[in-house]
């Protein structure tokens, strides 16, 4: 059946602006990378970004290595993309990265001007697009002269192949040498994606402020801690859960305290662990928005309703903190 796009999909979702940019993005992003690949159903993955469109969710995150195997969620995007959504692409934000490893052979990873570039050329052709609205160097390449990297990052704007550039994982420090040296070449930086939730808070110590000097946006990723975040682990570690089968996490990191003394303040503000866990990240205005990942339809609804939560008041957020505090990375 032809995808033909909710009528009222702008009505559900805030959109904020990203940094001192003109681009706005939607509260929540949805990110692609563990459940878009060839492991999984295309009709699942299908079914997730529609219904994530519908509720207004106008970006899809994604990378050049996503997926199993790499590249295969960019594929399955294009794919879906071109079968359901050409008529909206004007009306998307569409990202990819280049850092991580993708290929063999020295020139398949970190951030050379050769890899860089290389790589947004196979991501565009994978998706079947001829550009994306932000190209992200992934990762810092501690061998690789951040000049070069950024001279890439600018050379995708200024090429066409890209809208904004954006940076992921770097330290407050980098970023801040990234932000002068895109602003030297007329290419400011739009946006950093750093890891962030309730028990991950590195980017307050100096990160967030950096952001805000530079006028970037912030969007996080792995709000959830890996599923830690949620009613998964309330009742222990469930055999098929990400604890039990991921490298990304393992059951000896499960907390039920942790869980439970959060969960019990979810329910008192109307809200899942989860729906909490994302509001949480948002309530500093400094981040532009959340990406959150779905296996399902029913778990993108969830997660989504996130933004219909009230306000913290400042003991929620006190008891969010004492229950946290031996857990929380900086």
């Amino acid at each position: 059946m032809t995808y033909q796009a909710d009528d009222s999909r702008y009505e559900r979702q805030p959109y904020n602006r990203s940094g001192r940019s003109g681009l706005k993005l939607p509260a929540v992003s949805l990110g692609l990378w563990h459940n878009f690949g060839d492991t999984r159903p295309i009709e699942n993955s299908r079914a997730i970004l529609r219904r994530a469109f519908d509720l207004g969710v106008t970006h899809f995150d994604l990378a050049n290595n996503y997926g199993v195997p790499y590249g295969s969620a960019e594929t399955n995007f294009g794919r879906i993309l071109r079968e359901d959504f050409t008529p909206y692409r004007d009306e998307l934000i569409i990202s990819t990265k280049a850092g991580y490893d993708m290929w063999p052979g020295p020139y398949g990873e970190w951030g050379s001007r050769k890899y860089v570039l290389a790589s947004l050329d196979q991501s565009l052709k994978r998706m079947g697009l001829e550009y994306v609205d932000i190209f992200y160097s992934h990762r810092p390449d501690p061998g690789t002269p951040l000049e070069e990297t950024m001279g890439a990052l600018d050379r995708a704007v200024r090429s066409g192949k890209a809208l904004y550039a954006g940076i992921s994982n770097y330290s407050a420090e980098q970023t801040a040498q990234a932000a002068r040296i895109m602003r030297e070449l007329g290419t400011p930086l739009l946006i950093h994606q750093p890891s962030y939730s309730m028990i991950n808070r590195w980017i307050e110590d100096g990160l967030l402020d950096a952001v805000e000097e530079a006028g970037m946006g912030c969007i996080v990723f792995s709000p959830l801690a890996q599923g830690l975040l949620t009613d998964r682990y309330l009742g222990g570690v469930p055999a098929d859960s990400r604890a039990a089968t991921s490298r990304f996490l393992s059951a000896d990191r499960i907390d039920l305290d942790l869980a439970r003394g959060l969960d019990e303040i979810a329910r008192g503000r109307g809200q899942t662990l989860a729906q909490m866990a994302l509001s949480w990240t948002l309530r500093d205005p400094r981040v532009t928005s959340v990406l959150i990942g779905a296996s399902s339809v029913r778990q993108l609804e969830d997660n989504v309703a996130c933004v219909d939560g009230p306000a913290f008041t400042e003991d929620e957020l006190g008891a969010i903190d004492k229950i946290t505090e031996r857990y929380t990375a900086r």
